[in-house]
């Protein structure tokens, strides 16, 4: 069946309650919970001291409404007595201030000792639930990623660069260290990066960035290791938290889970929309499917307004169901809300879930269980489903840390720029994978690496492969500026992808808020009738043709009539490079003439505010069409369709569908099958 649930917590509700919520629980198709990843102060309430036996009860009431459960490794909230008796567990900010007991996240992951307790917890848990019936898999702690400056992290990350350069002379030579006298002769000279000290090395902080990132992951793996020994019938995730978390690489999170999942907040405190941006959202979810190239899990859908010290605006009715349609139609295999009940303790006080304080149901929980019935019918038709991307947008984790950096212009910010692109093929309906740099990528026709920074031979090499073989590649400004150390490299720029893009980057010009320039294109065989002239700015490269052609021109400034943006032949396929940012005016003409050489169609044309993906369960078409506004759509809709979601008459011609409505379509190649 298709995995439907909540994450519940027994931990933080009168045993009282429990068998009224699994019947509600089931009532409203739910089949999955998720719990305890918060719990080790009841799992271990004193050192070296173990009862399940609360967590026994509430799993068996669980199973006896048909309820299986995800179970949580507690590490990402230690107990008191833990911390009381070890406060060098908790975490140091970049300030050099460890930060006090009191909320979560706030242990340090290179810490030994840290390592010792939880591999007990973690070793005492799975031996308990190795073989219980209700546990199908496991979820690794909870949300990674604060970074750590302590003195135990120091230690590491000494150890994590010896592994790394094998001498302190390869590593002066890599940082450059003889810039301002800072030449190590002992590792344990070689400092952290904290903002008392103003503005690092470059290449010393984005070593400590990798190393952070590698430090959960190895804690990660620690667990991931004891659970595959003692269970190994389960299976083992981490709840991801989408596109735009910057502080670890999640290729390598996730590189060794059986799955991903992530948590879904479309509107809370910090993100008070009503009406959020589906794009973005799109984006968070194709990103962590292309983690794994693989389905993904939804282990926190959002199912209540968000907020911890402020409240967000109530979700409108039928925005629960919608947002979660949407994780499907973009790849996901399983939907969890967060939360079941909305807790009266705590910070998340006013994190609401699908039943309120008073515990009773209202219409957030009609609305999820109106969802849990047509799960129940189509949801198992959907479930494998794959979704089939001809485009690829590279992630890269090293430009995003070296941005962090050196931010380059105050008004750059590689996430948005990464949005900006990935909106104009998703304004037009395409299915976009998002991969890391040295992912395969012979299966795309079209691959877009937006400010590929930091670029090493190994990725210059993959995308010369690539675009040989007959793909199209798309660079944009900051590229191939960095080497793997994070030091300009000593050539020009783009560096190791020059060749590539046939242009060399004669001169580059950070521009400054209230300073703008526009570009003309000069397309090859082709008319352009709108978005003539776009704006641009922030960076503006003048580039140098070598062997590639002109498709735009700058029109202001100094660099009037030099190029912009150029494309360039290389084997079978081509390069283009856009010198310069931009928004919807420069992207979408761009995008749209990049889909039309390339003779790739979008799924429907529909109008503003409509999404329309599609899975494939084989050869069957599985439409999902999105309605993100608060006004009824008609769409033209071609073809043959049965509803998936209601017994109803075939769809032929035109389909009408409410604001915040769903449909989800089974094409049928016989329209008396319709």
């Amino acid at each position: 069946m298709f995995p439907f649930g909540v994450d519940y917590y027994p931990d933080q509700t009168p045993e009282k309650y429990w068998e009224t919520d699994a019947r509600l629980m089931q009532e409203a198709g739910i089949n999955v919970v998720r719990m305890a990843e918060f719990a080790w102060a009841l799992l271990e309430p004193e050192d070296g001291k173990f009862e399940f036996a609360w967590l026994d009860r509430a799993l068996a009431i669980l199973q006896a409404h048909g309820i299986s459960a995800v179970l949580g490794t507690p590490g990402s909230s230690p107990p008191a007595w833990l911390i009381h008796a070890h406060p060098d567990l908790l975490r140091v900010r970049d300030d050099g201030v460890r930060i006090p007991y009191g909320n979560r996240h706030h242990f340090d992951p290179s810490h030994p000792l840290y390592w010792e307790y939880t591999r007990r917890i973690v070793t005492q848990m799975a031996e308990h639930y190795a073989q219980h019936p209700a546990v199908i898999g496991w979820q690794i702690n909870n949300e990674f990623g604060d970074r750590s400056y302590s003195p135990e992290n120091r230690r590491a990350f000494h150890k994590w660069l010896q592994k790394r350069y094998g001498s302190l002379e390869a590593l002066n030579a890599a940082w450059g260290t003889m810039f301002w006298s800072h030449i190590y002769r002992q590792w344990e000279e070689i400092p952290l990066p904290l903002t008392i000290a103003g503005s690092p090395n470059p290449g010393l902080a984005l070593d400590y960035y990798r190393f952070m990132s590698d430090a959960y992951v190895d804690y990660q793996q620690m667990q991931v290791d004891i659970l595959r020994k003692i269970c190994p019938t389960h299976w083992i995730t981490h709840n991801f938290m989408g596109f735009g978390y910057p502080l670890i690489n999640y290729f390598d999170l996730a590189r060794n889970l059986d799955l991903v999942s992530w948590d879904n907040y479309p509107c809370d405190q910090w993100r008070n929309n009503p009406n959020p941006d589906f794009t973005a959202i799109a984006l968070g979810h194709d990103t962590m499917r292309g983690l794994k190239q693989k389905n993904f899990w939804l282990m926190e859908q959002q199912a209540g307004a968000g907020g911890w010290e402020m409240i967000s605006m109530a979700p409108r009715p039928g925005a629960l169901r919608l947002w979660a349609y949407q994780g499907i139609a973009h790849g996901a295999d399983g939907m969890v809300f967060f939360r079941w009940d909305t807790c009266r303790y705590g910070t998340e006080q006013y994190w609401h879930g699908l039943l309120d304080h008073h515990r009773q149901p209202s219409r957030r929980y009609y609305e999820i269980k109106q969802m849990g019935a047509e799960i129940a019918c189509c949801g198992e038709n959907i479930r494998g489903s794959k979704v089939k991307a001809s485009i690829a947008m590279i992630l890269s984790n090293d430009a995003r840390f070296a941005f962090q950096i050196q931010g380059n212009n105050p008004q750059f910010n590689y996430n948005a720029h990464f949005v900006d692109i990935y909106r104009a093929f998703h304004r037009r309906q395409i299915m976009v994978d998002v991969v890391e740099p040295g992912a395969d990528l012979s299966q795309y026709q079209i691959v877009v690496a937006p400010a590929l920074h930091v670029v090493t031979e190994a990725i210059a090499e993959n995308l010369k492969t690539y675009v040989s073989q007959g793909g199209t590649l798309v660079l944009t400004p900051r590229s191939g500026v960095k080497d793997a150390s994070n030091a300009v490299v000593e050539m020009h720029l783009p560096g190791l992808l020059a060749e590539l893009c046939g242009v060399e980057v004669e001169e580059y010009d950070s521009l400054p808020p209230e300073v703008k320039n526009q570009i003309e294109f000069v397309w090859p065989d082709k008319e352009l009738s709108a978005a003539e002239s776009p704006e641009v700015g922030i960076f503006c490269e003048i580039l140098s043709p070598t062997t590639a052609q002109i498709l735009a021109l700058y029109k202001q400034d100094y660099y009037q009539g030099r190029p912009a943006i150029t494309v360039n032949p290389f084997g079978l396929g081509k390069t283009v490079y856009v010198g310069t940012l931009g928004k919807e005016t420069l992207y979408q003409p761009l995008v749209n003439w990049l889909l039309e050489i390339a003779e790739i169609q979008g799924v429907l044309s529909v109008a503003e505010g409509i999404e329309v993906t599609e899975r494939w369960q084989d050869e069957q078409r599985i439409l999902f069409i999105l309605n993100h506004t608060t006004q009824n759509k008609i769409l033209p809709l071609p073809g043959h369709w049965r509803n998936c979601l209601e017994d109803s008459a075939p769809l032929v011609g035109l389909a009408s569908i409410p604001p915040r409505g769903v449909l989800v379509l089974a094409e049928s190649k016989d329209e008396n099958q319709a």
